[in-house]
Formats: C-alpha cells, sequence, structure tokens
C-alpha cells in the first residue's frame, strides 16, 4: 500500500507517514527495502477486496464450519501428541481474567507478583508430578523441552552426541535435530541401549510414541554406565498412575502440558514442562521463579538464575527462548490444583481401562490386530486390513476422527488413543466402524 493511502488497521495519518519518512530520512516506504534484491520482492499480494467486520464474521464462520472438531457428536481418537481430555470450568474462569491474558515475561517483580507466584506454584506441581528437585516455569511445548534438555545434557558433560530411544515420537525428533544443527551436535537413533561414552544423554520417551510401556528403569541403568545424562519425555496424565521419572533415575524430565487444561488447538499454543537433578540448575534453560522475603519480611516472587541471552553474554547463555507460555503454564496450574492427587490417578485409571477395553474390542473384529499382550496407558497400534487413510475417510462419514496413521512404521498401522472423555458407546460405534470399514 502506498504511503499516500492510510492502512485501515493502522491509525497513521498521511501527515504521520510524511513526518516519520523525513525523519529517517527516506523519501517513500519503497525506500526501506532498497537492499533487498527485485527479485526477491513482489508488487501485490492479489488480495480480494476488504471485507466489512459483519462480512468478515460470516466468511470465518463458514471456513470455521469446514473443521472437523470434537463435541456436537464427532468422537476422536486421535493422539500421537495432542490429546482430547476433560478441562474443568475453574481452567477457564481463572484464564479468563485479563490480567493474565499475556505472553510477556514477569521482567518486573513488583507488578507482576501474580503471575510470579502461578509459576512457583507450576515449578512446584511439576516437581511432584515427576518426582524431581526442581522445575523451571515452562518451555514452548514438549519437543522443544526434549531438545533444551539434550543440549543441556552436552553442556553438562561435554560431550557433543545425542542419543534419542526409538522410542521419542518422531516429529520430537525432528526438532532435537534442529536444535542440534546450529551448535553443530550429532544426533543418533537407538533402537536399544546402546549407549556408549561419547553420547552425553539418552533420551527415552515413556509411555512411548507408540503407546508401549518400555522398560525405564534398565535404560536408566544402561545410560548411567555410560556417564550419560538420562532424560526422559512422559504424559504427565500417566504420571497419574505410572512411576514418576524421578524415581526411576531420570536426570532431566520433560512433559509436553497440553493434557493438563488445554483444549487441542490447531497448531498450539502449547507448554513444556522441565524439570531436573538440584545439582544441574545452572544449566537448566527458561525462566525459574524463587520465594523470597522483602524488607519487611513479606513473601515475594522473583524471577532468579537468570542464564538467557537477555541477562548474559549470548555464548554462555543456556537458552534463548524468548516468550512466555504461562498463558497455557496457568491452566496447567488451576488444573493440577484443581484435580489433585486423586483426580489426576482417576484420570489416569480411567484412560487405561477404558483404552484396553477398546484394544481388546478391536482386536476381536476380523481383519484387525491389537498386540494386546504387550503393556500400554491409553495409546495402542492397530493393524489393519486396508491403509489407515482409507478407513478414517469411512470413519469421519461417521462423525468418528479416527487414529494417527503410522504406516510408515507398521504396515497399515493406526495409533489409536483413548482418554477418560471417549464413552463406552463412542468405542463400540468406533468398533462397528472399523468393521464396517473393512468391508
Amino acid at each position: 500500500m502506498s504511503p499516500s493511502s492510510p492502512h485501515p488497521y493502522i491509525p497513521n495519518t498521511d501527515d504521520d507517514r510524511r513526518e516519520m519518512l523525513e525523519a529517517i530520512g527516506v523519501a517513500t516506504v519503497d525506500d526501506l527495502f532498497a537492499d533487498i534484491p527485485s527479485a526477491f520482492r513482489i508488487d501485490g499480494l492479489g488480495l480480494p477486496a476488504a471485507l466489512s467486520e459483519v462480512e468478515l464474521i460470516r466468511e470465518m464462520a463458514a471456513l470455521a464450519d469446514r473443521s472437523v472438531v470434537t463435541g456436537n457428536g464427532v468422537t476422536s481418537f486421535l493422539g500421537g501428541g495432542a490429546y482430547h481430555h476433560f478441562i474443568p470450568s475453574t481452567v477457564g474462569h481463572v484464564i479468563g481474567r485479563s490480567e493474565y491474558a499475556t505472553a510477556y515475561t514477569p521482567y518486573q517483580p513488583e507488578i507482576s507478583q501474580g503471575t510470579l507466584q502461578t509459576m512457583f506454584e507450576l515449578q512446584s506441581m511439576t516437581c511432584e508430578l515427576m518426582g524431581m528437585d526442581i522445575a523451571n516455569g515452562g518451555v514452548y511445548d514438549g519437543a522443544s523441552a526434549l531438545a533444551e534438555a539434550c543440549l543441556m545434557a552436552c553442556r553438562v558433560t561435554g560431550r557433543s552426541r545425542i542419543a534419542l530411544h526409538s522410542s521419542v515420537n518422531p516429529a520430537y525428533v525432528d526438532v532435537v535435530r534442529t536444535y542440534a544443527s546450529g551448535p553443530g551436535l550429532t544426533v543418533d537413533v537407538l533402537a536399544n541401549a546402546d549407549v556408549t561414552d561419547e553420547y552425553a544423554c539418552l533420551a527415552v520417551q515413556h509411555p512411548a510414541f507408540l503407546g508401549d510401556l518400555i522398560e525405564v528403569w534398565s535404560l536408566a541403568e544402561a545410560t548411567r554406565a555410560a556417564g550419560a545424562l538420562y532424560i526422559t519425555s512422559v504424559d504427565p496424565i500417566s504420571l497419574g498412575m505410572l512411576t514418576p521419572p524421578g524415581e526411576y533415575g531420570a536426570d532431566i524430565a520433560v512433559a509436553e502440558g497440553q493434557s493438563l487444561g488445554w483444549p487441542v488447538n490447531y497448531g498450539g499454543p502449547y507448554l513444556g514442562l522441565f524439570a531436573c537433578r538440584q545439582k544441574y540448575v545452572r544449566q537448566m534453560p527458561g525462566r525459574i521463579v524463587g520465594r523470597t522475603t522483602d524488607l519487611d519480611g513479606k513473601t515475594g516472587y522473583v524471577l532468579t538464575l537468570q542464564t538467557r541471552e537477555q541477562h548474559i553474554r549470548r555464548e554462555r547463555a543456556t537458552s534463548n527462548i524468548c516468550t512466555s507460555q504461562q498463558l497455557v503454564g496457568l491452566a496447567a496450574t488451576v488444573y493440577l490444583a484443581t484435580m489433585g492427587k486423586e483426580g489426576l490417578r482417576q484420570v489416569a485409571e480411567s484412560c487405561y481401562h477404558k483404552a484396553h477395553y477398546a484394544a481388546q474390542l478391536i482386536d476381536g473384529i476380523d481383519g484387525y490386530t491389537v498386540s494386546v499382550a504387550e503393556p500400554f496407558f491409553k495409546e495402542f497400534t492397530v493393524r489393519c486390513p486396508r491403509s489407515p487413510s482409507e478407513i478414517n475417510q469411512s470413519l469421519l462419514e461417521r462423525d468418528i476422527i479416527g487414529g494417527l496413521d503410522v504406516s510408515d512404521r507398521i504396515e497399515n498401522g493406526m495409533l489409536v488413543c483413548v482418554t477418560e472423555m471417549n464413552t463406552r458407546e463412542e468405542i463400540d460405534r468406533l468398533a462397528d466402524g472399523l468393521r464396517d470399514a473393512s468391508e
């Protein structure tokens, strides 16, 4: 848009634009982009004509109607890293307060005591949940939390090779490789516990990406024998009934916090939970909130051990994480406080029993196979008689969102997820839909 035409969403007048250009010392807006070669510039985006607010709302509503979402008769059995769990009404009431609606880091403690206290509470509950010594206020998501943990292990050990167990979500593997590419670290995916003294860490996912419960205890022993750090990426809901990582020897424990009170959004934002042993705290990335007292003896909360590049020399920074995920972190805090230990255990047990009911039901359908003898939590793989993409299309016609296609790992494999939100009737409908789809 030319500088003579006011922008519909920016309140600068023509005089404002002219004054700013004169202050900068250029004649036109185009002069600001003179350093960009013409081959990389376009004349315009070819956008349609502007709409009124009413027309725009109608347009966005029509686009939204094309999405298939859970609720209103649609049920989902899709997992693989994002999960449909119950969200108590308390979560929406608290995070809906305007004073919490920010992703900005609370640098000024004197005006941010409420936000800092909720971060401190999240850290405390993360430590209790994972059985670890110390936690930060959260990072971007579960994948980046795992990547940050691997980089942290390299700093602690002085080694430059990262081992990821085959149980790790392939999307997480890609993120770790991306993070490792900058500092020139090598990333290997191992199918077993062949960890040597060249590796800084072994990172595992428990439950595994394909849903099975792996032997985390023996992997911990093999990792310690190699002098490497043991990293676990866990499903926080599973910790309502499974052993926390701190008890089976994890040095660093991370998790995707989306299942703790946050809906399944297309692309996020999500929340990475991050905890470690006390002795590694100075290498931990992200923000850490500490509790102290002021000169009058009153409790106060502050950011402490700030080792990001905003505060120290760039080359010594533990992380370059910038955006605070505290709104999602607040939702997790309210969720955990509302559910409590018993509530979380009930959710975990409900997921476990419903998933096993579904697995037994599906395994009894001709053409489908489930390894029901292998232990799993709430996700399991199904060998289908046809491609999962075809079967999922058939299920969608019944208002059922099917499982994740994992045919790249298992022939005609589908990863099915069952949570406490799936009723017995819905599971039976899934079985009927799979039976009809095979025919």
